[in-house]
């Protein structure tokens, strides 16, 4: 996760309220004969935001319209791509698909079904509420096909969980609120939970949770687990705990390094540097090693003790793993170091 910056965020827009303006503004131009230079929508909780233009254009029977996000302070891959929405007239009310950059959803466990493009409900539901106002407005059947496209989609994809959820071929169109709230834990930890959903649905026994890029690689190739039963837990091993309580599995590993691992052995259940520490006292009872207390970080306080820290801190995790899952889930943790090999397994 990037770091947070110093002061007041800014908000931004979701993709979701992009191609809602967008959807608007074409629809200025399909029925109304001319593009806006700016676009008011009304989000689910009642906001007002504008939206100026950036793209426009229209041909025999279609019409559409481009805004480019606007992520605010949020280090949000898709800040600044431009969110396209062509509108065409149709019968039987409003279907969706998924132009160049969107993605289709490939798996089931998602809230869009298998072949559909990946346009979330509640940015549906806004589109639909648009074209039902637009309908009224000019006097028009509320009739639809609504194409979603975002330039440079499915390069921007590859960086963000799609891939694993399997939704191929660029972005989704998401958002509850309309709104992205600047480092948003709860963004992080609802895409865990879209993992599971996926994991489940595809009949996986086994899935895990790891900190970073390379525990999980680590993991990974110790258990041959394919793409889709890996959970970007990040430090939100809280976050994956609770819902597998509601939605379990048969088994999970979970696994990290000695910092972080320490920090969850200790009953930490937000990983993140700013919400939970290493207590350098309670390592060295552990560690069976009284300098470890003087030690600046877990990494040195392993180099200091040896493996038997790892397996002890692992021993730890695992137990209080099992103490926030409180269910019958198989449960194992392994602990990896900077380079990516293994130091402590427990379970």
């Amino acid at each position: 996760m990037s770091r947070k910056p110093e002061g007041e965020l800014r908000r931004g827009w979701t993709t979701g309220a992009c191609a809602t303006a967008a959807v608007k503004a074409a629809l200025d131009r399909l029925w109304g004969g001319t593009f806006p230079a700016e676009v008011v929508i009304v989000l689910p909780k009642g906001e007002l935001p504008v939206f100026s233009l950036a793209w426009s254009e229209a041909g025999d029977g279609w019409a559409e319209a481009g805004v480019v996000k606007d992520a605010g302070d949020d280090p949000d891959v898709t800040h600044g791509a431009l969110v396209i929405a062509r509108v065409r007239e149709a019968c039987g009310g409003v279907t969706f698909r998924a132009g160049d950059g969107v993605g289709t959803v490939t798996k089931a466990g998602l809230p869009i079904g298998v072949g559909e493009p990946a346009i979330n409900p509640v940015p549906r539901e806004m589109m639909c509420a648009v074209v039902e106002e637009q309908a009224t407005r000019y006097g028009r059947e509320a009739g639809v096909e609504i194409m979603v496209r975002v330039p440079g989609g499915r390069e921007l994809a590859a960086k963000t969980w799609n891939p694993r959820l399997g939704i191929e071929g660029g972005i989704s169109i998401l958002g509850t609120t309309g709104i992205v709230r600047p480092f948003s834990c709860a963004a992080w930890i609802a895409s865990i939970h879209r993992g599971i959903d996926v994991a489940r649905a595809d009949g996986l026994r086994h899935v895990a949770g790891c900190t970073g890029a390379t525990s999980e690689a680590a993991v990974q190739a110790l258990y041959g687990l394919p793409d889709h039963a890996m959970l970007d837990m990040g430090d939100f091993v809280g976050g994956m705990i609770k819902y597998l309580r509601r939605h379990p599995v048969e088994r999970l590993t979970v696994g990290g390094g000695i910092g972080k691992m320490t920090k969850l052995a200790q009953g930490a259940s937000d990983l993140h540097s700013g919400r939970s520490q290493v207590d350098f006292g309670r390592l060295a009872e552990l560690a069976g090693a009284g300098e470890v207390a003087k030690a600046n970080t877990a990494l040195e306080a392993l180099e200091i003790a040896g493996p038997v820290m790892a397996e002890r801190v692992a021993a730890d995790a695992l137990t209080q793993v099992r103490r926030m899952l409180g269910a019958e889930i198989a449960t194992d943790v392994v602990i990896v170091d900077r380079a990516g090999q293994i130091v402590g397994r427990a379970g």
